[in-house]
């Protein structure tokens, strides 16, 4: 009786680069609206990212003069965590993977 199993490779699984996974960076984009005033939306960054007001104000007027400010770079759970931070003070915003 033949050996089936002897004649037939397995397929190996590829090889997957577990640290780039892991490192893969993720942006949170803030986007402009008509609806937002800056000083809030200033506000809202310093209480969900801790910035400094200069830092929070950059961001704002970056949001504001260019259409949108990357505000975070990190991994994606961080990313989505913060996303849905800033919809809850509806703030337009958004990830990319980077």
């Amino acid at each position: 009786m033949p050996d089936i199993f002897s004649a037939t490779k397995l397929l190996e699984k590829p090889a997957v680069n577990e640290e780039r996974l892991l490192a893969s960076s993720w942006q949170v984009i803030v986007h402009n609206d008509p609806v937002n005033l800056m000083s809030y939306v200033t506000m809202v960054f310093q209480k969900v990212f801790g910035f400094k007001k200069a830092i929070a104000e950059k961001h704002m007027m970056e949001v504001h003069t260019q259409g949108r400010s990357i505000v975070w770079v990190g991994l994606r759970e961080e990313a989505e965590f913060y996303v849905e931070q800033l919809h809850g003070f509806l703030i337009l915003a958004t990830l990319e993977q980077v």
